[in-house]
Order: C-alpha cells, then structure tokens, then sequence
C-alpha cells in the first residue's frame, strides 16, 4: 500500500495543482480583492455579503412609498417594512438591493449556548404581560430565531419562560438579550425545595401550591403555568440529577433527604393537604389522624429508610420501636437522650427523712400506636415530661411517705413491683406499653446509714457472742464426750493387753516347744556331723600316710640305686670327694679366705697354730651351713 501511495504523492506537486485550478484560484482572489478594496462600491450597488459565522442586522432608515413607514406606537421592531430595526435578519449569503442610503448592515456573531449551561431570553418587545405576571409566555418563533414570528404570533416583552439549551443560534440582538446561567445540580442523597416566582397566588389556607403534573420537574415553565400553577413554595420535589430550570422561573434549596433510622418509624405531621376525614375514632379526643396526603398527622408512618420529603410542608417525628430505657439519675443519660433532663429522685420518708433513689423506666411503643402518641404528645419529649416524669415521681414520693426508711430499704422488692404495675397501668391510658420499673441506688442519710451501721454491727455482735457462747457449749460436750473416749480406749487397750499377753504367752511356750526340738534335731544334727567328719579325717590321714611312705621309699631305693651305680663307676673315694665339691659349689663357700696370713718357712710351733685355725675356721662354716640349709 505504501508503494502505492509514493508514487502518487510524488506525481502530484504543487505546480501540477495550480497549474490546473489556477482560472479558480486567480477568480477567487480577485473577488477577495474586489471585496477588500471595493466593499464601498458593492454597497453603493446594494449587494451585501454575510459570512457563514455572522448573521446580518438590518436597520430601515426611511420608507419612500407605502402605507407602512412608521413603526406602531409602543413598538421597536418593524414587522412589515417599517422604517427602524427590522425583525428579519440575514443569514450568510450574498443579497442585492441593500442601498448604503437605506439600509445599514451590522454584522453580529451566533449566540453560542455551551454545556453546563442554558440561555435566558430578555424580548425587548412584543405585547405586554398580563397583570402580575413576571414571565412571558411561549410562542413558536423557532428558539427565539425568528423575531417576525415571534411579534406576530403574540409574544411577549420581557423575561421569558422559554429558555435555549445548549446549542448555536441566530438570534436578532435588536429584540433579544441572552444571558448564561448554570444548569442546576441536585447531589446525591439530597432533594431540591422549588420555590416558583411567577404563577397564580397560593389557595386560600394553603402554605404550598397544588400538585401540578406535566412540567417535567419545573424545567417547562409555560406547562406550569398553563395548567394553573400557583407561586410560592411548592409540594413536588426534585430529586438527584441535572435540571434545565428558569432561574427566573423557579429557586431551588437543596437539602438532605429525611433518613429514619432502623428501630424506629417516622411520623408525619403534615401542614399541607385538604383537610381529612379523622380516622383517631371517637374515643380518640387528642388530636386528628388523617390519611397519607392529608393536612395532620398520617395514619401511617414511615419505616426505616430515606424518604425525598418537602420538610417545608411537613415534618417527621421519630418513635422509637425498640425497648426505651429512661433513667432518673444524676449524670446518666441514654443515646436517644430523651432523659437527658431527668435526674434523681428525691423523696421523703414517713420518718421524716430525705433519701434519694435512681429509677429506670423501660417503656415500648408499638408501631401501629406510634401516630397516636405523637398525635395526643407532638413529640417523644412531651411524652417524657408530661407522662413520664411526673407519674414517675409522684409514684415514689407518695410511696415514701407511707413508710420509714428502714422498711423502705428492707421491701425494695415489693416496692419495686408494685410500681411496675401502678406505672403500667397509667401507660396504657396512654397507647404505652411498660415494660419493666427498676429501682437503682437507693441513698439515705449519713446520720441515719450510721445509726442503722451501729444497729447492724450490734445486731451482728449479739449474734457472734450467741454463736460463740454456743460454741463453747458445744466444745465442752465435746471435750466430755473426748473424754469418754478416751477412757474407753484405754479399757478396750486392757482388754486387748490381755488378749495380747495371752497370745505372747502361749507364742512362748509354743517357741520354746519348738527351740527345744529344734535343739534336739540340731544336736543328733551335728553329731551324725563330727562323725562323719572324724571318719572322713582319718581315712584321709590313713591313705595320706601310705602314700607318703611309698613315695620316700620309692625316693630312697632310687637314690640308693643311683649312689650305688655312680660309687660303682668312680669310686668310693671319688665320689666322696665329688659330693664334698658340689656341696661346696652349691653352698658358695670359699676354700680360700681372703686375706691370708701365714707364718715363716720355719715356723715351728707358730706354723702349726695357725694351720690349727684354718681348719678350725673351715669347720664352723660348714657346719653353719648345713644348719642353715632347708630340710627335704
């Protein structure tokens, strides 16, 4: 596709353009150029140009034949040819015989109506409104773009109920004026009070015109007024939106919707309507309840939500549905404060004490009783004062009275419902329900709450020492009775040592019955014991013996056959001289002593004295020896 458009776009230049439009281009210039500089001599013609955002306002200054040259008395606008400002204007366009001597042109803009917004419409001519009217009626004039229709078909001078939305428009300025004024806007949860300026007056006893239908929310003023409607403060409300209203027509005050809460109903007391047929019944002497529309209270309330309601016309009264707490107390107040201006009761006693007491008083109206009692009260308030309060206190001051303080604190109970069903008995009478009368706190005075303090703390001594008194009479029958008890233990432990030292006795005899066989048994025991013991002995020692002596003697023919065979083979002096050595070797004795000491060559006597001392030396050791050896 871009290959495509290329080379077209390339094909096309400006000179090939102009080359060919260049007749139209050149004539249109020229005729801007002849306008520019000969717009003087195309009016001397009489032609005239009006461009395509402008309208033309023509002005006659003379008329040279005809029965029409002057403009109707009390009129500024020529409708027939007149001389003065004409009603037909010009469109865009070119237009011939409009002589600069006879005609003046004056170009004016379209009247441009933006968003948001509409167009209020001042004629400066026309006929002349009715006697207290303030706004002129509709005619068809097509949006106030044809002056001529609009004259001839009987409009009005002045301000007119018509209006322009938003949208372009020719308008002759020489019978019109236009000013902007802003849509009106109704916010959520809110609704618009209308107050109309123009129309017929209120009915006699009325505070709010008559419902009117078929004006579409008071944006189509001229049906308002055409079907009767009156000034003044009106029933109808407009609810959430955006509205094309005549701010000369009507004024809106915006308020927030009527909201009635969950656990209660609203009824409505009207001071608009015709007056209705009393639907209270003849017993009923307080006041009408009317049906919904009608001037006085409505028979039916309204339930829990919001309601668009003209608070102008009439009012709404919340009843309570749920369980109602009412408190007479100092500082203690509910949500709904309904009992906000209660306070605690203050009573005198038959004694002539003052004492005071706080009440709480719960009380339920139904639904279909809620028109009733703001009928016969007007608000939840004057019930409280004039029913409530009162009752309430009168009640407990004259029961007061009937009584001491003491015995008043001593039977709050019985007080308590006896009020219940005197207080429900005189709801009734009232379309009420009493649900339930509660006594709080209960104050009487110091000086008699010390006597009554003394009295108790007496009272309750009396009562311990009673107590005590009696305890000690009960210790001491227990003591007694201790006694008694335990004399009786130790007769039973008697009877039961004698039991016992009979049976430790008998348990003698019988264990020394049985020490002595058991004596006896052990005896015969041991005996039979050492007997055999003694005999196992000596066989032991008996066979011991024998077999010691054969083994020495075996030991003894053994060496002997040794010795004998060794004297044999050496020699009976051989072997004694061996033995003598190994005796020597295995006894480590020295042949030679250490230090020798020997005499002279020819010693004599002295040489024989000391080889005596040798020999007697070598002596003693063997003999030392062989008494120290071990024996076999």
């Amino acid at each position: 596709m871009k290959t495509m458009i290329l080379p077209l776009l390339g094909a096309i230049s400006p000179e090939s353009i102009f080359a060919e439009y260049k007749i139209w281009i050149w004539l249109a210039a020229g005729a801007l150029i002849l306008f520019l500089f000969f717009r003087p001599i195309f009016q001397l013609l009489g032609v005239v140009i009006i461009p395509e955002d402008r309208i033309g306002l023509v002005t006659k200054k003379f008329v040279l034949i005809g029965a029409n040259k002057e403009i109707p008395a009390g009129r500024i606008i020529a409708t027939k040819g007149e001389a003065g400002f004409q009603a037909q204007t010009l469109a865009p366009g070119i237009y011939f015989w409009k002589w600069i001597w006879q005609y003046e042109i004056k170009l004016q803009p379209f009247v441009v109506i933006p968003d948001g917004a509409i167009g209020l419409v001042m004629a400066k001519d026309g006929c002349e409104l009715p006697a207290g009217a303030v706004l002129a009626r509709r005619v068809e004039c097509d949006m106030f773009q044809n002056a001529d229709s609009f004259l001839r078909n009987g409009g009005q001078k002045g301000r007119q109920a018509a209006y322009l939305t938003p949208g372009t428009y020719r308008v002759n300025a020489f019978l019109f004026d236009v000013s902007l004024t802003k849509v009106t806007q109704i916010k959520d949860n809110m609704v618009g009070i209308v107050t109309t300026l123009d129309g017929a007056p209120l009915p006699e006893g009325q505070i709010a015109g008559r419902m009117i239908e078929g004006h579409n929310n008071f944006q189509d003023a001229d049906a308002f007024l055409t079907n009767g409607g009156s000034r003044g403060l009106q029933p109808h409300v407009i609810l959430a939106g955006s509205y094309f209203l005549n701010s000369w027509f009507v004024h809106v005050e915006e308020i927030p919707m009527t909201e009635i809460p969950i656990g209660s109903v609203g009824v409505v007391i009207s001071y608009y309507g015709d007056e209705g047929e009393d639907l209270s019944g003849v017993d009923f002497k307080h006041g009408n309840i009317v049906r919904k529309g009608c001037k006085g209270v409505w028979a039916e309330p309204l339930g829990p939500g919001k309601y668009p309601l003209n608070s102008y016309i009439l009012r709404v009264e919340l009843v309570p549905t749920t369980n109602l707490v009412l408190n007479w107390a100092n500082a203690r107040s509910e949500a709904h404060q309904l009992d906000k201006h209660l306070s605690t009761i203050t009573v005198r006693s038959k004694d002539g004490f003052p004492f005071n007491l706080d009440v709480s008083q719960i009380i339920h109206i139904p639904m279909t009783e809620a028109s009733k009692v703001i009928a016969r009260f007007g608000n939840m308030n004057n019930l409280v004062s004039q029913v409530l309060e009162p009752t309430i206190g009168n009640y407990f001051r004259n029961s007061a009275q009937d009584s001491d303080v003491i015995a008043f604190l001593s039977t709050r109970k019985e007080r308590q419902a006896s009020a219940k069903e005197h207080i429900n008995h005189v709801l009734d009478q009232y379309d009420v329900n009493g649900v339930d009368t509660l006594i709080g706190d209960i104050a009487p005075p110091e000086s008699l709450m010390k006597t009554l303090t003394d009295r108790k703390i007496a009272e309750e001594q009396k009562v311990t020492y009673d107590t005590q008194r009696m305890a000690q009479e009960t210790r001491q029958d227990l003591e007694k009775q201790t006694a008694i008890a335990d004399m009786q233990r130790q007769i039973v432990e008697a009877d039961q040592g004698v039991q016992i030292a009979e049976r430790v006795a008998d348990s003698t005899v019988k264990k020394a019955e049985g020490d002595a066989a058991s004596v006896k048994l052990n005896a015969a025991a041991e005996a039979e014991r050492t007997k055999l013991i003694a005999g196992a002995e000596a066989q032991r020692i008996q066979m011991t013996g024998s077999a010691e002596a054969e083994k020495i003697l075996a030991i003894g023919k053994a060496n002997a056959e040794a010795y004998e065979l060794q004297v044999r083979a050496m020699g009976g002096d051989n072997f004694t001289r061996t033995k003598i050595a190994e005796t020597l070797g295995r006894e480590k004795m020295k042949l030679i002593p250490d230090i020798l000491i020997t005499g002279g060559s020819g010693g004599g006597d002295n040489n024989g004295a000391l080889s005596g001392l040798l020999g007697l030396r070598l002596m003693e050791e063997l003999g030392s020896k062989k008494s120290e050896a071990p024996k076999s």
